[in-house]
Formats: C-alpha cells, structure tokens, sequence
C-alpha cells in the first residue's frame, strides 16, 4: 500500500512524499529531459526508514520491515551511453539519507540529455515496508556536497 503524505514542516523536496506502509516489491521508475552546463554530476535517491511524523525531527519506525533482507538496486542511464548500478541495504532508521547510485559526465553545455532512473528490490520471498521516497536529485559534483546538496 501506497500512500502520499502531505507535509509543511518538514524539510524536504515538494510538498508530499510517497510513503510504503506494506508492499512484495518495490519498482520505482522515472526519467527527466534537460539541458546541463557541461560537468560532472552524480545522482541520487533520498530516502527514509520510518513514516515522518506532522512534530519537528519525528519519525514513527515501528511498521519498518524486511529491508534489511536484500539490497534495493539503483540504476540510471544517461544518454550519452553512461550507466551505473549500486545496491545498498537499507539499515538506518529515522533520518533521512541520500543513496549515492553513481556519477556521469556531460560534455557539450546544454544538449538536451535524458537520465533514466529507478530503484528496484523484486523479492516476493518477504513482505517490506515502512520506506519513504521524497526525491531524486542530481547535483554538479563542482558543489560541496555538505552544502549544496544537504538535507
């Protein structure tokens, strides 16, 4: 089950976040089209063990489950022929992470480029939930990723 939280004082990146209270698998899938100034990026998936809570800095944790059983795999491909695919378990609870899936460089300044993502974990062995998404992002890897790219 699938539900959007609505949010207004927590900080994150739009004004809702999809929440997993209980799922078999997990298929997120997107893709983005613009034009980047020529650089190194990397992307990235930020993600939450836990339901955020309407009080400051709070997360409920107790429906988390079945998660730490297999990786989620993160994937992109750019374009321009670059790919990458991580796989990290997700283990810490109750604060929101940024999962590092890789980099990718572009190299004529404002060519249209299409990055496709997605974040899989297809194992109907086990039931899992309690997960939050709120973004995808990517960041220039010229920024401070303490600063620019902070949560």
């Amino acid at each position: 089950m699938l539900s959007y939280i609505p949010h207004s004082t927590l900080n994150l990146s739009f004004h809702s976040i999809a929440y997993l209270h209980q799922i078999w698998w997990l298929e997120v899938e997107g893709d983005v089209d613009f034009e980047l100034p020529a650089g190194r990026y990397s992307l990235y998936f930020r993600l939450k063990l836990g339901r955020p809570s309407n009080k400051q800095c709070s997360t409920t944790t107790h429906q988390i489950h079945g998660w730490n059983i297999k990786p989620v795999r993160f994937q992109f491909s750019v374009s321009n022929g670059e790919q990458a695919t991580r796989e990290h378990f997700l283990n810490e609870q109750g604060k929101w992470l940024r999962y590092h899936v890789g980099d990718f460089v572009i190299e004529n300044s404002y060519n249209p480029t299409k990055i496709n993502f997605s974040m899989t974990q297809i194992d109907c062995t086990h039931q899992k939930g309690g997960l939050s998404l709120d973004s995808v992002f990517i960041c220039d890897n010229k920024l401070d990723m303490n600063h620019a790219c902070k949560d």
